[in-house]
């Protein structure tokens, strides 16, 4: 957990309001669908299964059998987690409680060896380490080991945080000291690892996580021949197809993000944090080529990745399909976990970008505005009686479902939200670094002494302001504040004086307005004014150095018109087709909203965006969008030889994040424009 997580306080108008639901709606849900206590939902049976574990082990034998995923341990690491972090700014004693409970718990289901999983105690005891491959024994450990960090530093408890410390050493006894093959089917452990020697500077995680890095893809036949071996499977997965589990070569060698997305981020991010950690550059430089397959080839507009639902995977450079796309709410989450690595490698605004992006569109989406329902599965395009019945469109639902037999999701959406500063900050001895604009006060370090309030109603306002407020009469650091790439107009003032303006040449249908640069303002550009205040624009952050005074403050103005995108053209599922985007939101067009109809709509290209009034009634409070355009009449013929007649239109648009709220509707992020 980052230091940052104690210090920040959230006091945001949107994401706060997320954080409050998740407080107060979806963690007591998923408690209760870890239980079994919700009507009409697929079970979880993941709490009970702990139970069974635990009077297996103190009676030799059990009243049921396991039920649900191999990895259904997991769901209850993830909410253990998610619910520590909300501990943190909500303290909730009978909260806690419940969760010393179910820790109790947890430690009765673990074997005097350390080892812990509750499948192969109850149903699969003579097998374990034997299928590494599909069992996900390592994957459930590493969520576990999150979880147990994440309550450690939340409460001070170490109960789970020494369940996992000695499961920790159980593994590294078996692959590092009797040195067995093989390594992560789904990675996780790795990553998970990392913030367990954070947590507690215990070499052995280090080395361990390392150790799976290093050797995955090394022997690249190794899932085959224990395929082979076992004789015995869980899912019947093909172990010839190495790039789905990303071993088809040692990872420094790896040039494309292949194989399932999920997986695949889970494990970039492991080997960023390791190379920082280790001052690797031959890690990160995989690294960096792995990220920018993703975000220049195989990545959508919303900030999903994982084009196909078969193996939830990479597809090819471009091969982006709205209709069929997978792109799990998990594998976003994961690709905001990738990103906020590669910061510690590389301080780029690129990197927080990206994190936005995916944060304020697919993983916002996955869950419903109410908390109570969920995406697994994040469609650009929705086609109600084909999305979720037509055979090739069975994942992309219309509609979000209550819960999941296989639920990773909803409770990492959880996780996420409640530990948002961790994405919205960074900090060094010098310098504070805001990736995102969320409104709160933050406790800066010792050094500092200061504390840093922001004021903002973004996404929705481009204004956001940062005072300082000193404990002393000046305090000298570093503020740094990204420059969205979004944005084609902003300004930056330090107690009301500009300091820094950019408009882009796109905002002025090529005509460059220079009256609004700073003469000498360039990327990379250190100068300073008549008060000895510097300011540098490096890598799309502008820093403001400066010795503050109590009330200092510095102001980011950004233009939030909305704007058209168009993708490359070798993505042929948007031929001929534009998404509308405000600020960091991508837009679609809904049914609801349109005559319950979007496949004949198209846009009028020459046709100006009008910008709705936040209505905090509609979707729980959004600014909709409306542009002319035309409405294709439809025709009883499959195919005719004669045009279709075209009638003008207005076409609203809303949020992606908050389509699927009103019932059953078709749903468009690429429109075609003409």
């Amino acid at each position: 957990m980052s230091h940052l997580l104690k210090q920040f306080k959230l006091e945001d108008k949107f994401l706060g309001k997320y954080e409050k639901l998740v407080v107060e709606q979806v963690i007591p849900y998923q408690e209760k669908a870890l239980n079994d206590q919700i009507p009409d939902a697929e079970k979880s049976h993941a709490i009970e299964n702990f139970r069974l574990a635990a009077q297996k082990l103190s009676e030799g034998n059990c009243h049921e059998d396991f039920y649900g995923m191999v990895f259904q341990d997991s769901d209850v690491a993830k909410w253990l987690e998610a619910a520590s972090y909300s501990l943190l700014n909500h303290p909730d004693g009978e909260l806690e409680g419940r969760m010393d409970e179910l820790v109790d718990l947890i430690e009765k289901a673990q074997h005097k060896d350390g080892y812990l999983n509750t499948y192969f105690t109850v149903k699969e005891p003579e097998r374990r380490w034997t299928n590494l491959q599909e069992a996900h024994e390592l994957y459930c450990a590493g969520h576990m080991m999150e979880a147990a960090v994440a309550y450690y530093e939340a409460t001070g408890k170490d109960k789970l945080l020494h369940v996992m410390e000695a499961m920790a050493e159980h593994i590294y006894h078996h692959f590092i000291l009797e040195k067995a093959e093989g390594y992560p089917g789904h990675p996780e452990v790795e990553l998970a690892l990392l913030r367990l020697y954070d947590a507690t500077g215990n070499e052995k995680y280090k080395e361990l996580a390392a150790h799976f890095i290093d050797v995955r893809g090394v022997d690249s036949d190794y899932f085959k021949r224990e395929a082979k071996e076992r004789g015995w499977t869980v899912w019947n997965m093909n172990a010839e197809d190495k790039e789905y589990a990303q071993n088809q070569s040692p990872v420094r060698e790896q040039k494309k993000a292949v194989g399932h997305a999920v997986r695949a981020v889970y494990l970039y991010t492991a080997m960023a944090d390791l190379a920082v950690k280790n001052d690797d550059h031959e890690l990160m430089e995989a690294c960096s080529t792995l990220w920018n397959n993703i975000v220049n080839q195989r990545m959508y507009i919303t900030g999903g990745i994982g084009s196909t639902c078969i193996g939830e995977a990479f597809t090819k450079d471009y091969n982006l399909p709205n209709d069929t796309v997978y792109a799990e709410t998990c594998a976003s989450i994961g690709l905001m976990f990738f990103a906020r690595r590669m910061t510690h490698i590389n301080m780029d605004s690129q990197y927080a970008d990206v994190m936005e992006r995916a944060l304020y569109n697919t993983v916002l989406a996955g869950m419903q505005l109410d908390g109570k329902r969920f995406f697994y599965v994040n469609p650009l395009e929705v086609i109600p009686g084909i999305s979720g019945e037509a055979v090739t469109h069975k994942h992309d639902l219309p509609q979000r479902p209550k819960w999941f037999g296989c639920a990773c999701c909803p409770p990492n959406v959880a996780r996420v939200l409640t530990s948002i500063a961790d994405y919205a900050w960074s900090e060094t001895d010098s310098t504070v670094y805001s990736h995102l604009y969320v409104g709160g006060s933050l406790e800066l370090g010792e050094s500092k002494n200061a504390k840093l309030h922001v004021y903002t109603e973004y996404p929705y306002e481009g204004t956001v302001v940062y005072e300082v407020e000193t404990k002393k009469e000046k305090t000298k650091f570093s503020l740094a504040i990204r420059i969205p790439s979004w944005c084609q107009r902003l300004s930056v003032k330090v107690n009301e004086k500009e300091v820094f303006a950019r408009v882009s040449p796109n905002a002025c249908d090529g005509k460059e307005d220079k009256t609004m640069i700073k003469e000498g303002y360039e990327d990379r550009l250190e100068v300073s004014n008549a008060d000895g205040q510097r300011v540098k624009i490096e890598k799309g952050y502008v820093y403001i150095d400066k010795e503050f005074s109590d009330g200092d403050k510095v102001e980011l103005s950004m233009d939030l018109s909305p704007y058209r995108v168009y993708s490359n053209p070798a993505v042929g599922a948007n031929s001929g087709r534009t998404a509308i985007m405000r600020g960091p939101l991508v837009y679609c067009v809904e049914g609801a909203d349109n005559d319950d109809d979007v496949l004949g709509l198209t846009f009028l290209k020459d046709s100006a965006i009008q910008v709705g009034k936040y209505d905090e009634k509609l979707l729980s409070g959004i600014v909709p969008l409306q542009i002319h355009g035309m409405r294709l009449q439809g025709t009883e013929a499959l195919y005719t030889v004669k045009r279709p007649a075209r009638v003008p239109t207005e076409i609203r648009a809303i949020p992606y994040y908050a389509w699927g709220n009103r019932g059953l509707n078709q749903m468009r992020v690429w429109v075609p424009e003409e």
